[in-house]
């Protein structure tokens, strides 16, 4: 089979990069040419073009770099015309891949989506759009599925890639010599942009003069320059910082403090009790609370329907919530047992008895095959 994947973010990388794998290994004449990164390359995927190109954050930025977001679409229309791929594979990335989804349903492809764009938080309006263009939609998150019955549109619940990846990280560093200090570790993840770093981390290291018994360790994101840390950290005897090895520090945190994402979700499967934390910009904040319509921001909490991790959002994240939310799940082993036992069971509803790559992969070649007797 011939598979043309487009992913446009480091993520859909990584959960790309794993699907060509299953993929490969369901049919070893797979052949893939894909929009991706470094990932999809080792995994035997042809890379046209990589998601560095392709990262055009806010409107303004949008606006600014229309023409080359133009040029990338006409340029990939081509190339996908050109492969003849037997089923079109869309990993996220909404604003780009919906409008290619469109197009490529129009000229007679199959077209796959594997992890749905978030339309239940915002923009629900979408789903008209990919009821009509998206053929086979593979969800990786439980409620997912609820959601799209209620449209009267059947998808695949294939369980969240992140389990497997997390599960292998673990695995392979089991046995490793250890050169994580030797007090109890409290990991701060602020996130991975400048302005929501400045709205986040300060208010987390004010933190670490009340518990000198730990060590904070902050993880950097690798785009930002070492200056920009040093000028907020250097007041801060017991507070450190590591790059591009946040699953290393997670496995050695007692607790972590986590911006609202993809983060809180990775902290959880790592058994780490956590606090979620968000603050941004008072209009921009004021604007997302009246568009999005879920109850809870942290993906923990949405996937188990109820608050099993603390979320501080807004003005509540401040240094005496945060002292208290954290001394809670440090002290009180009534506390850490329950999220402890929380975790195991959300680890379960993800595992979905095996893979999410492994399973999406079967979809994919089950609904390929009974196409093609059709």
């Amino acid at each position: 089979m011939k598979y043309y994947i487009i992913a446009g973010e480091a993520s859909g990388d990584l959960h790309g990069s794993n699907l060509i794998k299953e993929l490969t290994k369901a049919d070893s004449n797979t052949q893939v040419r894909c929009w991706g990164g470094d990932l999809m390359h080792a995994s035997g995927g042809i890379v046209v073009k990589h998601y560095r190109d392709l990262a055009f954050m806010g409107f303004t930025e949008v606006i600014k770099n229309l023409s080359t977001i133009l040029k990338n679409i006409s340029f990939c229309k081509k190339d996908i015309l050109a492969f003849q791929p037997d089923a079109l594979i869309l990993i996220d990335y909404p604003g780009f891949n919906l409008r290619i989804a469109k197009w490529a349903k129009e000229n007679g492809l199959k077209v796959i989506y594997y992890i749905s764009p978030q339309i239940w938080a915002w923009k629900e309006n979408r789903i008209h759009h990919i009821k009509k263009y998206v053929d086979k939609m593979l969800v990786i998150l439980p409620f997912e599925k609820a959601f799209y019955q209620k449209w009267d549109y059947e998808v695949d619940y294939v369980g969240h890639p992140l389990v497997e990846v997390v599960d292998e990280f673990i695995l392979q560093t089991k046995g490793k010599v250890n050169d994580w200090p030797n007090k109890k570790i409290i990991a701060l993840l602020p996130g991975s942009r400048k302005q929501e770093i400045l709205q986040k981390l300060p208010v987390m290291l004010k933190i670490s003069a009340h518990l000198p018994e730990y060590q904070f360790v902050v993880a950097k994101a690798p785009s930002i320059d070492e200056s920009f840390y040093a000028n907020l950290l250097n007041q801060y005897s017991n507070v450190s910082t590591v790059s591009n090895r946040t699953y290393e520090l997670l496995c050695h945190s007692t607790a972590a403090l986590v911006t609202s994402g993809t983060a809180t979700l990775e902290t959880a499967l790592f058994g780490v009790p956590e606090i979620i934390c968000y603050k941004g910009n008072a209009l921009s904040y004021q604007i997302a609370k009246r568009l999005i319509k879920i109850k809870f921001i942290g993906l923990v909490n949405l996937i188990m329907n109820k608050e099993v991790v603390k979320e501080l959002i807004q003005h509540e994240l401040t240094t005496e919530n945060l002292l208290k939310e954290l001394k809670l799940i440090l002290e009180n082993n009534e506390k850490k047992s329950a999220i402890k036992k929380d975790f195991e069971e959300l680890k379960s509803i993800l595992s979905l008895g095996g893979h999410a790559s492994k399973n999406a992969a079967t979809l994919i070649t089950d609904y390929l095959k009974k196409s093609v007797k059709q």
